[in-house]
């Protein structure tokens, strides 16, 4: 019914890191050749958590679109653009805030894990509860039908899903539904029409998911049919109404593989990080003081790969020799620990070096990005519009 879209969006967080760049921007870079997407800075999201001081939002907000830029985030083939700056977000967050069910709120994993890790601060806000919704509105205002995300946010889509549906259900029945669904079959000629009922049939008794696919595609080679009518057979063939907003399904993406300068994963909690755009000095001097293998005290003590965080960015980092020359050196004691890191330390600057050159352009002419944002807001506000008329309309709340 609706064009693929793919969207998601980032916290801004500041400048941000090597774990960043392999566990989701690789994965944009890519996303964005095969679907129109959609890139966001959640700086709502941001106030979730840190309503008390706003003050360094907006300055890591442009740092990170930078970082996007940098690491090869195409502004000709992506939507970049700032939540609030497209404040029908707010609109369909409050209107769903209406008849979302408080436990449904209560029950999202996060909701509990995010209390328990940031005991310090006072989450006992409206906001906070509210943000899985709020996270449901970015997705639900773009009809985007694709969210990558990773196993851990899963549950979140599952609740935009059964959000979406809910919707659905209480205002998608417009006067006359049934009658103006039956005429609409009839505009599609006796044999899709025939078929499109079989598929009806095929879901309504049985439940079987591929009759909607068939259905859905048979739908996709009628030309001629309004976007209304079009909306009425799909809402019709689900045993719902007008279909208003639409049910995401979900890119799962795989955990980002990247290990900080201690072993653990790359965080800014861990202070083991390595920024995207981090100067070769101080690359060079963070991975030379890396820890190694306790066992190697001296350089003739041999050592054992496995033990040493070094050799997980090797895993990263490294080719097939290279890795084999590490294996062999340490357990020998043949190579030092030095040496060892350097193979990593030059992958890791040959990694950044486009991305600094192209951050470049960014940093030299700032208004640059600005622009960008600008028109990306633009064209998400065009989308954003489109869904709001429809909700509005199916709430009753467009006044003529």
């Amino acid at each position: 019914m609706y064009a693929e879209r793919v969207l998601s969006g980032m916290r801004p967080t500041g400048s941000l890191h090597l774990g960043h760049y392999h566990g989701v921007l690789k994965n944009w870079i890519e996303l964005q050749h095969e679907y129109p997407c959609l890139f966001f800075v959640a700086d709502w999201h941001a106030l979730t958590t840190q309503y008390d001081n706003p003050q360094g939002i907006e300055k890591a907000s442009m740092d990170m679109v930078v970082d996007w830029l940098a690491a090869g985030v195409d502004p000709n083939q992506a939507t970049l653009f700032v939540q609030s700056r497209v404040p029908e977000h707010a609109e369909l967050h409050l209107l769903m805030s209406m008849m979302t069910p408080l436990s449904w709120l209560e029950r999202v994993p996060t909701y509990k894990d995010q209390q328990e890790k940031l005991a310090g601060k006072d989450l006992t806000t409206y906001g906070f509860l509210g943000y899985p919704l709020l996270m449901s509105a970015d997705i639900l205002i773009y009809r985007a039908d694709k969210v990558p995300v990773g196993e851990d946010q899963i549950p979140h889509v599952e609740f935009t899903r059964e959000l979406a549906r809910r919707f659905n259900h209480m205002y998608g029945r417009e006067p006359g539904f049934e009658d103006k669904a039956r005429e609409a079959v009839k505009k599609l000629g006796s044999k899709k029409a025939r078929l499109y009922e079989e598929m009806r049939t095929r879901f309504q008794q049985n439940g079987d998911r591929d009759a909607i696919e068939q259905a859905k595609a048979v739908l996709d080679e009628v030309q001629h049919l309004s976007m209304a009518d079009r909306e009425r057979l799909f809402g019709y063939l689900e045993g719902t109404g007008k279909m208003i907003l639409v049910e995401p399904g979900y890119l799962l993406t795989e955990a980002s593989k990247m290990p900080g300068l201690d072993g653990q994963k790359m965080s800014k909690s861990y202070n083991n990080t390595i920024t995207m755009r981090e100067s070769e000095e101080s690359v060079t001097k963070k991975v030379r003081s890396m820890p190694t293998d306790p066992a190697r005290v001296r350089r003739t003590d041999p050592g054992e790969p496995a033990k040493c965080p070094v050799w997980q960015l090797h895993l990263v980092y490294s080719n097939d020799g290279c890795k084999e020359w590490v294996q062999q050196g340490c357990r020998t004691a043949g190579i030092g620990c030095i040496e060892c890191k350097q193979p990593v330390i030059d992958a890791i600057l040959k990694e950044q070096a486009p991305m600094r050159e192209r951050a470049q352009v960014y940093l030299d002419d700032p208004t640059l990005v600005k622009n960008i944002i600008a028109d990306g807001c633009e064209k998400a506000r065009e989308y954003a519009r489109e869904t709001m008329r429809d909700v509005r309309e199916a709430m009753g709340l467009e006044y003529h």
